[in-house]
C-alpha cells in the first residue's frame, strides 16, 4: 500500500541549495517508486525580500551579506556545481547578479493552480541557474511559464497586475511565523521536516521513517 506525502517544499528561485534539495527529493522519490505517493507544494520564501529592481552583482552581494570574498564564493560554487552535476543539473559556474524574485513567486502560485508548479519551479531553476536569466524580469518569466505549457498571455496578464501579491505575502507571513528562516524547508505531512540540501540518501532515509511511522498506525 502507497504512503501519501504532502510535501511543503519552501524555497527561492534564486537559492542554490534549493535546487539542491529539489533535485535530491526528486531522486528519492524516484527510488522509492510505488511505495509513495508525494505532491509538492511550493510555498514562497524570499532570501532578499529588499533587493532592488536592477538586482546587484552576485560577488559585492555575497561579501555585504556574509563577509564572504570573491574567491571564496567561486569555491563554494565549485562545490555546487559538483552537486549538481551528480544529480544531473547543469550549474553554470559563473558570475550572476541577484534579482528580486516576488514576481517569480507569484507565477508559481498561480501555476500551482494549472497544475504547472513543479515544471515551473525547475524551469527557472535553469533559467537562473544554467541561463543567468533575470528572473525579475517579467518578459522572460512569462516567456518561461509559456515554455512549460503556461499560458502566456495569461502570465503576462498577471505579471502586468498585482494579481496573487496577497497571496503570496499571506504564505510568506505563515511560513516565518512557523519559524522558517532559511531554506530549503521540507515538511512532509505537516509533521516532519528536513532543512537543507541533503543528499538523495537522507530524504529517503526520512520518507522511509515516515513510512514505518504510518505502518505502525
Amino acid at each position: 500500500m502507497s504512503t501519501a506525502l504532502k510535501i511543503d517544499f519552501v524555497s527561492d528561485v534564486s537559492c542554490p541549495w534549493c535546487l539542491v534539495g529539489l533535485r535530491a527529493l526528486n531522486q528519492a522519490l524516484e527510488n522509492l517508486g510505488p511505495e509513495v505517493t508525494a505532491q509538492i507544494h511550493f510555498q514562497p520564501f524570499e532570501l532578499n525580500p529588499k533587493m532592488a529592481k536592477e538586482g546587484q552583482d552576485m560577488n559585492e552581494h555575497i561579501f555585504e551579506k556574509y563577509g564572504q570574498k570573491p574567491e571564496q564564493s567561486r569555491a563554494a560554487r565549485q562545490g555546487l556545481h559538483d552537486r549538481c552535476a551528480e544529480l544531473g543539473f547543469d550549474f553554470n559556474l559563473g558570475d550572476r547578479r541577484i534579482y528580486n524574485t516576488f514576481d517569480a513567486h507569484r507565477l508559481l502560485h498561480w501555476a500551482e493552480l494549472e497544475g504547472k508548479q513543479l515544471a515551473l519551479k525547475e524551469a527557472l531553476f535553469a533559467a537562473y541557474f544554467t541561463d543567468h536569466s533575470d528572473v525579475s524580469n517579467h518578459e522572460l518569466l512569462a516567456a518561461v511559464a509559456g515554455q512549460v505549457g503556461l499560458d502566456r498571455s495569461r502570465a503576462e496578464a498577471i505579471l502586468a497586475s498585482d494579481e496573487y501579491t496577497a497571496e503570496v505575502r499571506e504564505l510568506e507571513k505563515l511560513w516565518l511565523s512557523r519559524g522558517i528562516n532559511s531554506v530549503p524547508a521540507i515538511v512532509f505531512n505537516d509533521q516532519y521536516m528536513v532543512s537543507g540540501g541533503q543528499p538523495v540518501e537522507a530524504f529517503e532515509g526520512a520518507i522511509r521513517q515516515i513510512i514505518a511511522e504510518n505502518s505502525k498506525h
